[in-house]
């Protein structure tokens, strides 16, 4: 009877186990320099008891089936490697799980104390970054409050980056326009990925990525590794994660920002090849079409699609071709204007990696991408129209070399040509007559190379060097940029950094064929002998880990700019005499100048942090920072983005909740506040002879309006049953209500200076289904 009970006892345990969701966990372990795979490495989950585990292949390909849904944390060991780190891996029923690794080779001296610092979460992916770097996982696009699977707006909660403009996404980095952004996605850059983005802007009103495919990835303020060119302020380097390659998966998603399908599985029956598609409309589209309005006299829509397509031919060759494009259209009919608005873009890419040996890889790619700008503007007050149309088109060949020399040095190479095919126009009658802009179609190359050197000088020492060259041929005009990185753990749980380089950046293509009439039959083109855009960075960081979870970072920049965009020797037209290139946030630019300008910024920034493990997380990010320009009267002012501070509190809790303990509610909760726009004061008399806003330009972003606030609140709840996982969120952006100044214009029907507030509470709901 003993015996037949315990057996009994131990079948319905088994029955109760097998009941509970659980799902499988695979992936890939390589050498971080040479993309090797590691055999033989130990993947193993601590957070759950007993302790689970796998061990990967002769390919580096590793599984550990009957994970308990949740949150786990990973270590994974090597003889010869350092162990590595993961934490946050989200365990859902309703898809499998896989992760990418990379382990760094150890070395050892004799008679040498190896200290060394132990690489863990938010730790750029990019070993050749020193400072100023951290890696962000998709999840934390879907979980910080305010995000809404939005990779900038997600950003915005890290340190060095301002963001005061609630209907736009663009990152204020530094005190930077956001002008010098580079998007790069899988190892190409691309163009601004954003819904409603106008000409030259790197930031729009929505996100045309999608989380669905998009994976862990690399965000960077400063100071960047030689590989990273054209590019003044910031770098997002995007990766897309490759489809399950054993399994059919699918996702739907319906909420107020739009409605999305996503589809991944193997191509085949064997051989590790997948597919990963996304597609999203509208939501607000939707209801406009079956006659529900909640734009008033505005309308909008919008779509956008991504695909990845993984192909391995065999253990030396792997090919994947991918892409992303989105259309969006914006309509305005009020009792002040009439605009439509039209920006569409699309890119498609070809990756082939090819494994020379076991020390050296050879990467290249081929994308072509498109942009398209239209607007058709009229303002009923002053009977002022414009018009414009800008069509670019890019052609990028990149090709790169990686060499592991031993475990101590690595060298990267790198080629990339850009062939560059313009249609822009732009014209208006804002001051009378109607002026012609810019009316230019053709075609110019952006060559750049780059070197790397990465040298491990001992366990604790790391040095990243190299050297960063571009050449517009436009105008012939170049730059040779040194690069400069050093990591130094100074104790088991600490780490110096420091950084410096030199980095540039072209101006949009629009700008330099900016024209002006001469006579009947001739133009003369206005920029096109502009300089590159220069920017001089330097950093020095401290970092401390007290735990596995928690981190602690301090970083000061000083960062100067020159070749600055400004008015031109001879000006008297005021916006041009006190004005710079500094303060632009698009890139069209109708007006004369030249490359006498300059500037700087110089800030100190504060993160702490401690990952998402038992349940919470929290982060604290304080930016206190100056950013200034010269323009041609040679007075250094305030520049439009000097804040001045910013500081950023989050923090989320999870419960694990139903009857097994599978489901999971969760809280989050984002504080931000931040100095307050900067705007040049509307003189008060020429506005009330014109009819419109005319700005005192002689106290160019003298004015500071009230300071920013703003919370945020997200509550969700997960459903895990055997072979799906559902989620329902609700986000309340901007849940005080608090009505924050955007600019102050001039109001010619109550004839006053009048304050344009921004976006007060708005609730965004959405329901989330993987099987």
């Amino acid at each position: 009877m003993k015996k037949f009970i315990l057996t009994l006892l131990a079948g319905a345990t088994s029955a109760l186990a097998f009941a509970q969701p659980a799902q499988t966990v695979k992936g890939r372990v390589v050498d971080t320099e040479s993309q090797q795979p590691v055999i033989g490495a130990n993947v193993i989950i601590t957070s759950v008891t007993p302790i689970i585990g796998g061990v990967t292949d002769t390919e580096g390909n590793f599984r550990i089936e009957k994970v308990p849904v949740g949150r786990h944390s990973f270590k994974i060991t090597s003889i010869g490697y350092d162990d590595a780190f993961l934490q946050e891996i989200n365990v859902g029923s309703g898809k499998e799980v896989e992760l990418n690794i990379r382990l760094t080779e150890s070395f050892r001296s004799l008679n040498e104390v190896v200290v060394k610092a132990q690489k863990e979460n938010g730790a750029p992916l990019n070993d050749m970054v020193s400072v100023s770097g951290r890696s962000f996982t998709v999840d934390q696009t879907k979980r910080f409050a305010a995000s809404v699977n939005d990779p900038a707006r997600m950003a915005m909660s890290f340190a060095g980056v301002a963001a005061t403009d609630d209907g736009s996404n663009q990152l204020i980095i530094r005190g930077n326009s956001p002008k010098g952004m580079l998007w790069r996605m899988e190892g190409v850059e691309i163009p601004n990925p954003n819904h409603f983005a106008q000409e030259g802007a790197s930031g729009g009103g929505i996100s045309a990525l999608s989380a669905n495919v998009l994976g862990n990835s690399d965000f960077l303020t400063g100071a960047f590794p030689a590989e990273y060119g054209n590019a003044t302020s910031g770098v997002f380097d995007l990766k897309l994660r490759k489809g399950n390659n054993e399994k059919r998966e699918y996702a739907m998603q319906a909420g107020i920002l739009g409605l999305d399908f996503a589809a991944e599985g193997p191509i085949g029956p064997k051989g590790g090849a997948s597919y990963l598609a996304n597609y999203r409309y509208s939501t607000l589209s939707v209801l406009n079409k079956v006659g529900v309005n909640l734009n008033g006299d505005a309308s909008i829509d919008f779509q956008d699609g991504a695909f990845k397509v993984y192909i391995p031919y065999d253990d030396k060759v792997v090919v994947s071709v991918w892409g992303m494009g989105g259309l969006s259209t914006s309509k305005v009919d009020d009792e002040d204007i009439r605009e439509t608005f039209k920006s569409n873009r699309g890119i498609i890419g070809v990756n082939y990696l090819r494994y020379i040996n076991n020390k050296s890889y050879m990467e290249h790619i081929v994308s072509y991408s498109a942009t398209s700008q239209t607007g058709d503007f009229y303002d009923k007050n002053i009977d002022a129209t414009y018009q414009q149309k800008f069509v670019n088109q890019a052609l990028r060949l990149s090709s790169l070399y990686n060499y592991k020399l031993n475990a101590r040095n690595t060298v990267r190479l790198g080629v990339i040509i850009n062939h560059l095919d313009f249609d822009l126009f732009d014209k208006d009658n804002e001051d009378g007559p109607y002026e012609i802009n810019v009316n230019r179609n053709g075609n110019t190359q952006l060559f750049q190379a780059y070197a790397q050197w990465k040298s491990r000088l001992t366990p604790t020492v790391t040095l990243n060097a190299g050297l960063h060259g571009m050449l517009l041929a436009l105008n012939n005009r170049s730059s040779v940029e040194p690069r400069l990185g050093l990591r130094w753990a100074v104790a088991p749980r600490s780490t110096v950094s420091f950084g410096a380089g030199l980095h540039s950046k072209t101006e949009s293509i629009s700008t330099y064929f900016a024209q002006v009439k001469v006579s009947d039959d001739k133009t003369d083109l206005l920029n096109k002998s502009l300089k590159l855009t220069k920017s001089a960075h330097l950093v020095a960081g401290y970092e401390f880990r007290p735990s596995a979870s928690w981190r602690i970072l301090a970083e000061t920049y000083y960062q100067h700019h020159y070749n600055i965009p400004i008015g031109p020797a001879n000006t008297t037209t005021p916006y041009l005499l006190h004005n710079s290139q500094l303060n632009e946030i698009s890139g069209f630019v109708s007006d004369s100048l030249t490359s006498d300008g300059k500037g700087r910024s110089y800030g100190l920034e504060l993160t702490v942090e401690k990952s998402l493990t038992a349940g919470i997380y929290l982060m604290s990010t304080t930016s206190l920072y100056q950013s200034k320009y010269t323009g041609r009267d040679g007075i250094e002012r305030d520049s439009r983005f000097n804040g001045k501070y910013v500081q950023n509190f989050l923090a989320g809790k999870e419960w694990r909740v139903g009857k097994n303990k599978t489901n999971i509610f969760a809280a989050n909760i984002k504080l931000l506040a931040a100095g307050g726009n900067r705007t040049t004061p509307v003189d008060l008399k020429k506005s009330r002879e014109k009819g419109r806003t005319e700005r005192d330009w002689s106290r160019s972003y003298s004015e500071q309006l009230p300071a920013y606030f703003r919370t945020d609140l997200r509550v969700s709840y997960t459903k895990n049953k055997k072979r799906t996982t559902s989620t329902i969120s609700l986000d309340l952006q901007n849940a005080t209500n608090r009505l924050n100044a955007l600019e102050s214009y001039y109001n010619k029907r109550e004839d006053r200076v009048k304050v344009v507030t921004q976006t007060g509470l708005l609730p965004v709901l959405n329901y989330r289904l993987e099987f």
